[in-house]
């Protein structure tokens, strides 16, 4: 088990809820501990993948009558992790109190997705009210697969506005715009507010011009983000989540809302998404280290950098250690 509690008492997304049909078997990876996810009457469940029979994995079996069959020995387990049903043995199933029992972890769905936790949950998933408001009709998902470095780095990139110009320069900015102006920023436990934030864009809407755009973010938690940008009555919403798959290995998944009065076109936006993604993957899979360094003085910083520096402040307050370089315990962080 991960000694990150800090990241394992937290929910993380390990797939979209259409891809888990009933009688499907899917396959994860969290924080290194490999799972297999699949429906029981309905309810999505989250398993070690690991039959604790002689440990083969679950992947390849099936699901009958509400339980899980293991493919090796044709164990199979309800819906809670119990076996109950031994091929070699029908009529001698294990002692509910044996080890016959698959380790299960806490699952919940919303917007669209599956969230699992493999600790203790310490509060709920992350709060988007945007979800629930109907004005918002226009909704893409896009969860862009492997990248190949730390669950922290992929999430700093999101929150950093300052490559915009360069690394989307031909999709979201443009060099010829890359001054960054000040904006504000509160730092508290359970997250950092970022506000007032100023950066050429081009339009999203596809109309091929752009202008200066306002912006927030709100750092919900150490792997999620929520971007608004635009005005109430016409704005889009981004949850930009990450998923630790192993400490330098991690899978981004974007949820975007619109209200905007006009139409969204489909097909534009994901040509345009899916381009900004991979050019967002090959920058933060370019950086070294891979995991994220939290001692401020392992990298020089710009007066723009406020955002990512109180970001590394807030992980190492709080102890996260997965994907990321802590600070040495004889060091002096810079302030």
């Amino acid at each position: 088990m991960v000694s990150d509690a800090v990241l394992n008492n937290d929910w993380h997304v390990v797939a979209r809820s259409q891809d888990l049909q009933e009688g499907k078997i899917l396959k994860a990876r969290l924080l290194g501990e490999d799972l297999v996810l699949w429906r029981s009457s309905g309810e999505a469940k989250a398993w070690q993948d690991r039959c604790p029979h002689r440990g083969s994995s679950f992947a390849t079996g099936w699901v009958k009558e509400d339980n899980l069959v293991c493919p090796y020995h044709g164990f199979m387990f309800n819906n809670s992790g119990q076996c109950v049903h031994v091929p070699a043995h029908p009529d001698q199933p294990p002692p509910a109190r044996s080890k016959a029992c698959v380790k299960t972890f806490h699952v919940q769905e919303r917007y669209g997705v599956v969230w699992v936790c493999l600790g203790t949950p310490q509060q709920d998933v992350p709060s988007w009210p945007e979800w629930d408001d109907p004005s918002y009709r226009h909704r893409f998902f896009f969860g862009y697969g492997h990248c190949k470095s730390s669950a922290p780095r992929n999430l700093e990139n999101f929150i950093d506005v300052n490559h915009i110009a360069y690394v989307h320069g031909d999709t979201l900015g443009t060099p010829d715009f890359a001054e960054m102006g000040n904006y504000k920023i509160e730092s508290k436990p359970d997250g950092i507010k970022v506000s007032e934030i100023k950066v050429w864009q081009y339009d999203v809407d596809m109309s091929g011009e752009g202008e200066v755009m306002s912006a927030s973010l709100d750092i919900l938690r150490p792997l999620t983000v929520c971007l608004r940008r635009g005005t109430p009555n016409d704005c889009m919403v981004i949850l930009f989540t990450v998923t630790p798959v192993d400490e330098e290995e991690c899978i981004g998944w974007k949820l975007i809302l619109f209200n905007t009065p006009g139409e969204v076109p489909e097909a534009e936006m994901n040509e345009l998404s899916n381009k900004v993604i991979k050019q967002d993957i090959t920058a933060v899979e370019s950086q070294r280290p891979k995991r994220l360094p939290l001692d401020l003085q392992a990298e020089f910083h710009l007066p723009s950098d406020r955002t990512t520096i109180a970001y590394r402040k807030w992980l190492s307050k709080l102890g996260v250690t997965f994907g990321t370089i802590p600070v040495a315990k004889n060091a002096v962080s810079s302030r």
